[in-house]
């Protein structure tokens, strides 16, 4: 079991850290039109739409990634407070009443939209002759496919929290470096600190006297 967790973690993982060079792109072309606008005098009509496209694209294929590495913004003030059998509990009552019934109507709402877009052949109205929407359409179904498939996962792990009282391991990744985790990596302590503060602050006192 715990290896299929994994491997949908992986996938997940896998579509994000794709799906995020659009930011690449995006950035690209911000930077050209800002260019040729302002520069050569030359705006194009399309871009806005463009952007939009891309942006909202990244967004939606990065939620299961985001769900994947528990990065979802949470009100945690007292939800760390609380052991791993309570927060197993509360989120998989959330997961129930909430997420699954709202991705599944993401999925669904979404398929209708992109198979009447594609039925019509639409073009966005934003701007004159907008760009084709219906690619972008469709990855709404996509990514709520996608989203849902790593819910499911976090609803089994709940589970197997209740039961076993401890998380289960996930698909590790890139993470943010707190200041306690930095001391521990570089082995520098609280006390080394206030040892060097003094010498950094006559230093600074030498420095600014010169």
């Amino acid at each position: 079991m715990q290896k299929l967790l994994l491997f949908v973690d992986r996938v997940s993982t896998w579509v994000g850290q794709l799906f995020s060079w659009l930011i690449v792109g995006l950035t690209l072309l911000i930077s050209w039109e800002v260019f040729s606008r302002y520069a050569l005098d030359h705006p194009h009509a399309w871009a806005f739409d463009a952007m939009i496209m891309l942006y909202g694209t990244l967004f939606m294929m990065a939620g299961a990634y985001t769900l994947a590495k528990n990065g979802h913004v949470r009100g945690d003030v007292l939800y760390g407070f609380f052991t791993p059998r309570v927060q197993a509990g509360l989120d998989l009552i959330l997961y129930i009443v909430f997420f699954i019934p709202g991705v599944v109507a993401l999925a669904w709402a979404g398929y209708n939209y992109a198979a009447e877009s594609w039925a019509i052949n639409e073009h966005s109205n934003i701007t004159a002759d907008g760009p084709p929407v219906y690619p972008f359409k469709t990855v709404i179904p996509i990514a709520g496919a996608i989203l849902l498939l790593q819910g499911i996962v976090e609803i089994i792990r709940c589970v197997i929290c209740l039961r076993q009282g401890a998380w289960p391991s996930r698909e590790q990744d890139v993470e943010e470096v707190d200041v306690d985790k930095l001391k521990a990596m570089v082995n520098v302590k609280d006390e080394d600190i206030a040892k060097i503060a003094p010498r950094v602050q006559d230093g600074k006192a030498i420095g600014a006297a010169s």
